[in-house]
Formats: structure tokens, sequence, C-alpha cells
């Protein structure tokens, strides 16, 4: 596995592979590096993607938490007191889902399945909602074409996902962190050689939020809108069906 540590996954086929090797063989340690490198700020991301979401509008309604992991962002939603619908729990990688099951309540329904070719039917959806995950796609066109299938029209697709921060000082220190102390302690704590170092190099490949609006759009979304949190550190997208 060491030969791997410094080699870039490409787009394609070969990622969907490696991506899903390396979810699966972190999966145990997972849920701590989530909040131990954000420095526990992950769960108030969470909290102000689903205030985007606006479940509010339907509360009974059924919702998609696609590339949902240990089903943080999914269980985020189900504990707001007005809630009173299903969330539908969707990754490819097994062993995240596994080690997340503890974790659910008769809300969330899991589901194993490749968020390129999602098994559902179109209009499905009330809303969805992806956390860190849509940068991990093999191919983005294919992913939001998908989301946008299982969506029902007027649905809102809310994307949480890391970005770089706009403003020099606070880029600077981003990037050391990510670069430089992020892999060694993701490293040590999850036992892994290489998947703290796909994470900022993930990032630094994925489009910035007007680019990643334009694909939106093209897949047949609409009132593609952004914003940056925490300084830009991460970016909450919101696209309507």
């Amino acid at each position: 596995m060491n030969d791997l540590v410094n080699r870039k996954i490409p787009d394609g086929p070969g990622k969907e592979v490696q991506v899903q090797r390396i979810f699966s063989e972190i999966a145990p340690r997972y849920d701590l590096l989530n909040h131990l490198l954000s420095l526990n700020i992950d769960k108030i991301w969470r909290k102000k993607a689903i205030r985007a979401l606006e479940w509010e509008r339907k509360n009974t309604g059924r919702y998609l938490d696609s590339c949902a992991g240990t089903f943080d962002l999914g269980l985020e939603l189900v504990r707001q007191n007005a809630f009173a619908g299903l969330v539908v729990s969707s990754d490819f990688a097994l062993p995240m889902l596994k080690r997340g099951l503890h974790k659910i309540t008769s809300e969330i329904f899991p589901v194993c399945g490749d968020a390129l070719c999602m098994p559902f039917p179109p209009g499905t959806f009330d809303g969805a909602m992806v956390g860190f995950g849509i940068r991990n796609l093999a191919d983005l066109e294919a992913g939001f074409g998908d989301l946008a299938r299982v969506l029902r029209p007027g649905a809102r697709l809310v994307i949480l996902e890391f970005s770089v921060p706009p403003n020099w000082i606070l880029r600077k220190l981003y990037h050391f962190y990510f670069h430089n102390v992020l892999p060694i302690v993701g490293r040590i704590l999850s036992g892994h050689a290489w998947a703290y170092t796909y994470l900022p190099e993930s990032v630094r490949d994925f489009p910035d939020p007007q680019e990643l609006g334009k694909k939106l759009l093209k897949a047949g979304f609409k009132e593609v809108t952004w914003r940056f949190i925490t300084g830009g550190v991460v970016t909450i997208h919101v696209a309507v069906r």
C-alpha cells in the first residue's frame, strides 16, 4: 500500500474503485477523525446544510442522503423537532454504512448503492443532500444527472463540500494544515497510508463554486446558489430541480 501514498487518483472508473477502497478501509476511525480533524466544527456545518434544505416545506417527505457514510447528515435531519418524514441514506462503501448502523433510528433507511446510478425511480425524493462526498464521484456530470432524475420538480439539492478560502491569509493557513498536518495525523490515527493524502488532493482538484454551479445547471437544476462558511473552508451549494 505504501507505493500508493503519493499517487494521484484519476477521474473515471479507476477513481471509483480507489475511493470505495479508501472509505471501506478507514471506516473504523472515520467518525473520530471527522470530528478531530475539523475541531468538531463539522457538526455546525451539517446543521447549516440541513437549514438550507428547507425541509419544513414538506416535513413528512422522503429525503435522500447520498454518499451518506456513517449517517451523520441524515441523523441531523431526523433530529429536527418537526421532521416526520423518512431519510434514505445511500453509500457505495458498505463498511461505512455498517459502521454507522448503531446510530440510526427508524426514520433512516440505509441503502448500499452507487451515486452514479442510484436504484430509485424518477421523482422519488422531496429533497436531497450530499455531505463531503460529491468530490469523490468518478463522474460529476453523471452524478448530478442522477440526482436530478430522482428528485421531484421543485425539490432542493444541498451539497456541503470542502473548498479553498478566498482570503489569501486564510488560504495559506488552510493549505499548510491540509497538506502538512492533516495527512500526518490522519495516517497515524487511521492506520491508512494514503487516505488523508487523497483528501487535500481531492479538494484541490475539485471545481470552484462557479464551475460547479454550471455543471448543476447543465444537469437540469435551476436557481443554483452557493455561499462560503467558516471563511470558505466549506461551501454550501443549493440547487432547485
